[in-house]
């Protein structure tokens, strides 16, 4: 899809399991986010293996530096989730590129619909088409908490 920024120089999308740097990952998460905030490391390897894990690296050292991952049936629907942007890398175009990356890695598999849930970046995923649900009123949810 054309509307997808380039990364900046000096950077990779991923879509190999093996380069996620698991470690890291979980510190971003459990310690740096308002979704994931404690989440104990056994529960985001099991996440982690049940889901498509997607990465932005520096080229130079290898060093991860963007994690999110999919949940999908890999035919007619997909959720985004635990999309992180390093800090230090936070404001460069890297975040508006990987999600359009994702999406457009998601693109074959011929979905009717990629979802996800933020608080504060409405404004990054707007940029690549998404909206608002047009019939809210449709959508429930049940929580086990």
């Amino acid at each position: 899809m054309s509307d997808v920024p380039d990364l900046p120089e000096g950077y990779e999308f991923s879509a190999d399991p093996a380069r996620v740097d698991a470690d890291r990952v979980h510190g971003w998460l459990s310690c740096d986010t308002y979704w994931a905030l404690g989440r104990p490391r056994e529960k985001q390897e099991r996440a982690m293996a049940s889901s498509l894990n997607f990465g932005v690296y520096a080229t130079d050292s290898g060093e991860q530096v963007a994690y999110a991952r999919v949940v999908t049936d890999r035919a007619l629907f997909a959720w985004l989730a635990d999309v992180y942007v390093d800090p230090s890398v936070r404001g460069k175009g890297v975040g508006t590129a990987f999600v359009g990356r994702i999406r457009d890695h998601l693109a074959p598999f011929g979905l009717t619909r990629l979802l996800l849930a933020t608080e504060d970046a409405h404004e990054v995923y707007a940029r690549l088409g998404f909206r608002p649900l047009e019939r809210p009123e449709q959508y429930m949810a049940h929580s086990f908490e």
